[in-house]
Protein backbone atom coordinates (compact mmCIF):
# COMPACT_ATOMS: atom_id res chain seq x y z
CA UNK A 1 0.00 0.00 0.00
CA UNK A 2 1.29 3.49 -0.68
CA UNK A 3 -0.05 7.03 -0.70
CA UNK A 4 -0.31 7.21 -4.22
CA UNK A 5 -2.81 4.43 -4.21
CA UNK A 6 -5.69 7.32 -2.84
CA UNK A 7 -7.10 9.96 -4.24
CA UNK A 8 -8.96 11.74 -1.47
CA UNK A 9 -7.20 12.68 2.15
CA UNK A 10 -9.94 13.01 4.49
CA UNK A 11 -8.36 15.14 7.55
CA UNK A 12 -8.94 16.00 11.47
CA UNK A 13 -8.07 20.02 12.12
CA UNK A 14 -7.48 20.39 15.30
CA UNK A 15 -4.78 18.86 16.37
CA UNK A 16 -3.39 17.48 13.02
CA UNK A 17 -3.19 21.05 11.08
CA UNK A 18 -3.72 23.58 13.97
CA UNK A 19 -2.07 23.53 17.00
CA UNK A 20 -4.61 23.19 19.17
CA UNK A 21 -2.67 22.13 22.55
CA UNK A 22 -0.62 25.47 22.85
CA UNK A 23 -4.05 27.46 21.72
CA UNK A 24 -5.89 25.79 24.84
CA UNK A 25 -3.20 25.96 27.01
CA UNK A 26 -3.16 29.92 26.07
CA UNK A 27 -6.59 29.72 26.85
CA UNK A 28 -6.47 28.35 30.06
CA UNK A 29 -3.56 30.67 31.33
CA UNK A 30 -5.84 32.65 33.37
CA UNK A 31 -6.87 29.48 35.30
CA UNK A 32 -3.51 28.07 35.62
CA UNK A 33 -2.33 31.47 36.51
CA UNK A 34 -4.20 31.16 39.90
CA UNK A 35 -3.57 27.42 40.78
CA UNK A 36 -1.77 27.41 44.62
CA UNK A 37 -0.14 23.64 43.06
CA UNK A 38 1.03 24.01 39.36
CA UNK A 39 -0.45 21.49 37.04
CA UNK A 40 1.99 19.95 34.10
CA UNK A 41 1.10 20.15 30.56
CA UNK A 42 -0.08 17.15 29.85
CA UNK A 43 -2.74 17.28 33.36
CA UNK A 44 -3.90 20.71 32.33
CA UNK A 45 -4.48 18.81 28.58
CA UNK A 46 -6.02 15.42 30.57
CA UNK A 47 -8.48 17.41 32.19
CA UNK A 48 -9.62 19.48 29.18
CA UNK A 49 -9.83 16.66 27.40
CA UNK A 50 -12.09 14.85 29.85
CA UNK A 51 -14.63 17.79 30.29
CA UNK A 52 -14.75 18.47 26.39
CA UNK A 53 -15.24 14.77 25.46
CA UNK A 54 -18.10 14.69 28.47
CA UNK A 55 -19.70 17.97 26.95
CA UNK A 56 -19.53 16.39 23.38
CA UNK A 57 -21.29 13.26 24.36
CA UNK A 58 -23.76 14.99 27.00
CA UNK A 59 -25.04 18.00 24.14
CA UNK A 60 -23.96 16.89 20.66
CA UNK A 61 -25.94 19.42 18.91
CA UNK A 62 -24.47 22.19 20.83
CA UNK A 63 -22.34 24.78 18.84
CA UNK A 64 -18.43 24.39 19.67
CA UNK A 65 -18.02 27.75 20.58
CA UNK A 66 -20.57 27.50 23.45
CA UNK A 67 -19.97 23.98 24.64
CA UNK A 68 -15.88 25.61 25.40
CA UNK A 69 -17.09 27.63 27.70
CA UNK A 70 -19.03 25.11 29.58
CA UNK A 71 -15.73 23.37 29.69
CA UNK A 72 -14.20 26.24 30.81
CA UNK A 73 -16.60 27.04 33.41
CA UNK A 74 -16.31 23.06 34.43
CA UNK A 75 -12.77 22.84 34.41
CA UNK A 76 -12.89 26.73 36.68
CA UNK A 77 -14.83 24.84 39.35
CA UNK A 78 -12.91 21.78 39.54
CA UNK A 79 -10.04 23.69 40.26
CA UNK A 80 -11.77 25.44 42.65
CA UNK A 81 -11.27 29.17 41.12
CA UNK A 82 -14.51 31.71 40.43
CA UNK A 83 -14.98 32.64 36.88
CA UNK A 84 -17.98 34.84 35.20
CA UNK A 85 -19.52 33.67 32.21
CA UNK A 86 -18.02 36.24 29.77
CA UNK A 87 -14.83 34.97 30.44
CA UNK A 88 -15.85 31.53 30.19
CA UNK A 89 -17.12 32.61 26.58
CA UNK A 90 -14.20 34.41 25.73
CA UNK A 91 -12.20 31.21 25.99
CA UNK A 92 -15.22 29.68 23.37
CA UNK A 93 -14.21 31.97 20.73
CA UNK A 94 -10.70 31.17 21.61
CA UNK A 95 -10.36 28.90 18.71
CA UNK A 96 -10.35 31.18 15.57
CA UNK A 97 -6.72 32.59 17.44
CA UNK A 98 -5.42 28.85 17.45
CA UNK A 99 -2.09 28.95 15.19
CA UNK A 100 -1.42 26.38 12.64
CA UNK A 101 1.50 23.84 12.54
CA UNK A 102 3.96 25.42 10.92
CA UNK A 103 4.35 22.71 8.40
CA UNK A 104 0.67 22.33 7.63
CA UNK A 105 -0.12 25.00 5.19
CA UNK A 106 3.01 23.96 2.75
CA UNK A 107 2.44 20.77 3.19
CA UNK A 108 -2.10 21.14 2.17
CA UNK A 109 -0.49 23.34 -1.11
CA UNK A 110 1.36 20.31 -2.43
CA UNK A 111 -1.28 17.35 -1.50
CA UNK A 112 -3.64 19.66 -3.31
CA UNK A 113 -1.75 19.40 -6.65
CA UNK A 114 -2.21 15.22 -6.02
CA UNK A 115 -5.81 14.68 -4.21
CA UNK A 116 -8.86 16.03 -3.60
CA UNK A 117 -8.59 17.78 0.09
CA UNK A 118 -11.43 17.65 2.54
CA UNK A 119 -11.81 18.41 6.36
CA UNK A 120 -14.06 16.20 9.50
CA UNK A 121 -13.78 18.42 12.16
CA UNK A 122 -15.05 18.79 15.78
CA UNK A 123 -15.77 22.42 15.69
CA UNK A 124 -18.43 24.98 14.58
CA UNK A 125 -18.53 26.93 11.37
CA UNK A 126 -17.71 30.00 12.29
CA UNK A 127 -14.47 29.08 13.78
CA UNK A 128 -12.88 26.58 11.35
CA UNK A 129 -13.47 29.56 9.15
CA UNK A 130 -10.65 31.72 10.65
CA UNK A 131 -8.90 28.21 11.18
CA UNK A 132 -8.91 27.68 7.49
CA UNK A 133 -7.43 31.47 6.71
CA UNK A 134 -4.36 30.37 8.50
CA UNK A 135 -4.04 26.82 6.39
CA UNK A 136 -4.51 28.93 3.24
CA UNK A 137 -6.02 26.65 1.13
CA UNK A 138 -9.30 25.43 -0.60
CA UNK A 139 -10.89 22.64 1.09
CA UNK A 140 -13.03 20.28 -1.70
CA UNK A 141 -15.60 19.69 1.17
CA UNK A 142 -15.53 20.48 4.71
CA UNK A 143 -17.60 18.64 6.98
CA UNK A 144 -17.98 20.32 10.65
CA UNK A 145 -19.61 18.98 13.92
CA UNK A 146 -21.90 21.83 13.34
CA UNK A 147 -23.22 20.83 10.10
CA UNK A 148 -24.00 17.08 11.35
CA UNK A 149 -25.28 17.41 14.70
CA UNK A 150 -22.63 15.41 16.77
CA UNK A 151 -18.75 15.08 17.66
CA UNK A 152 -16.04 12.43 16.67
CA UNK A 153 -15.61 9.65 17.46
CA UNK A 154 -19.66 9.32 17.04
CA UNK A 155 -20.11 7.57 13.88
CA UNK A 156 -22.94 9.67 12.88
CA UNK A 157 -20.19 12.16 11.79
CA UNK A 158 -18.38 9.29 9.83
CA UNK A 159 -21.45 8.19 7.69
CA UNK A 160 -22.22 11.92 6.91
CA UNK A 161 -19.11 12.24 5.58
CA UNK A 162 -18.96 9.39 3.77
CA UNK A 163 -22.68 9.54 2.30
CA UNK A 164 -21.69 13.44 1.50
CA UNK A 165 -18.72 12.28 -0.58
CA UNK A 166 -19.97 9.10 -2.65
CA UNK A 167 -22.56 11.78 -3.71
CA UNK A 168 -19.32 13.59 -5.17
CA UNK A 169 -18.30 9.94 -6.81
CA UNK A 170 -15.98 9.13 -4.15
CA UNK A 171 -15.64 5.54 -3.69
CA UNK A 172 -14.00 4.82 0.23
CA UNK A 173 -11.76 2.32 -0.91
CA UNK A 174 -9.82 5.69 -2.55
CA UNK A 175 -9.70 7.77 0.83
CA UNK A 176 -7.01 8.35 3.42
CA UNK A 177 -7.99 9.18 6.84
CA UNK A 178 -5.63 12.07 8.11
CA UNK A 179 -5.69 12.77 11.92
CA UNK A 180 -3.76 12.80 15.40
CA UNK A 181 -6.47 11.44 17.80
CA UNK A 182 -6.82 7.65 18.26
CA UNK A 183 -9.75 8.54 19.92
CA UNK A 184 -11.45 10.59 17.77
CA UNK A 185 -10.25 9.65 14.39
CA UNK A 186 -8.58 6.35 14.02
CA UNK A 187 -10.71 4.06 16.19
CA UNK A 188 -13.81 5.29 14.10
CA UNK A 189 -12.29 5.20 10.67
CA UNK A 190 -11.54 1.27 11.45
CA UNK A 191 -15.03 0.95 12.72
CA UNK A 192 -16.03 2.27 8.90
CA UNK A 193 -13.38 0.48 6.73
CA UNK A 194 -11.46 3.22 6.25
CA UNK A 195 -7.90 3.60 5.81
CA UNK A 196 -6.08 5.53 7.85
CA UNK A 197 -2.64 7.86 8.48
CA UNK A 198 -1.45 9.00 11.71
CA UNK A 199 0.24 12.03 12.09
CA UNK A 200 1.54 11.78 15.69
CA UNK A 201 2.39 15.36 16.30
CA UNK A 202 2.88 14.18 20.18
CA UNK A 203 5.64 11.99 19.36
CA UNK A 204 7.70 13.29 21.71
CA UNK A 205 5.73 13.19 24.62
CA UNK A 206 3.81 10.82 26.97
CA UNK A 207 -0.08 10.71 26.90
CA UNK A 208 -2.92 11.23 24.39
CA UNK A 209 -2.79 15.00 25.85
CA UNK A 210 -6.32 17.09 24.94
CA UNK A 211 -7.65 13.49 23.59
CA UNK A 212 -9.06 10.95 25.48
CA UNK A 213 -7.45 7.52 25.78
CA UNK A 214 -9.14 5.13 23.25
CA UNK A 215 -10.43 2.27 24.83
CA UNK A 216 -8.66 0.01 22.67
CA UNK A 217 -5.59 1.18 20.61
CA UNK A 218 -6.91 1.40 16.65
CA UNK A 219 -5.03 0.35 13.90
CA UNK A 220 -3.53 2.84 11.38
CA UNK A 221 -1.82 2.11 7.46
CA UNK A 222 0.68 5.11 7.71
CA UNK A 223 2.23 7.17 10.23
CA UNK A 224 4.15 9.90 10.05
CA UNK A 225 5.70 12.42 12.73
CA UNK A 226 4.33 15.68 10.78
CA UNK A 227 2.88 17.24 7.64
CA UNK A 228 6.09 17.82 6.20
CA UNK A 229 7.42 14.22 6.71
CA UNK A 230 3.93 12.87 4.54
CA UNK A 231 5.06 15.34 2.25
CA UNK A 232 8.54 13.95 1.69
CA UNK A 233 6.91 10.57 1.77
CA UNK A 234 4.46 11.07 -1.47
CA UNK A 235 7.52 12.67 -2.94
CA UNK A 236 9.74 9.62 -2.46
CA UNK A 237 6.93 7.39 -3.70
CA UNK A 238 6.22 9.21 -6.89
CA UNK A 239 10.13 8.67 -7.52
CA UNK A 240 9.94 4.92 -6.65
CA UNK A 241 11.41 5.08 -3.44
Amino acid sequence: MQLTDFRVLTFDCYGTLIDWESGILAGLAPLTAQLAQPKTRDEILETHAYYESTQQRQTPAKNYQQLLAIVYRRIAEEWNIKVDWQECVHYGQSVKQWNAFDDSAEALRYLKQYFKLVVLSNVDNDSFAASNEKLGIEFDAIYTAEDIGSYKPAAANFDYMLTALERLGVEKSTVLHTAESMFHDHLPANQHGLKSCWIYRRHEKEGFGATMQPKQMPQYDFCYTSMAEMVQAHKDCLRGE
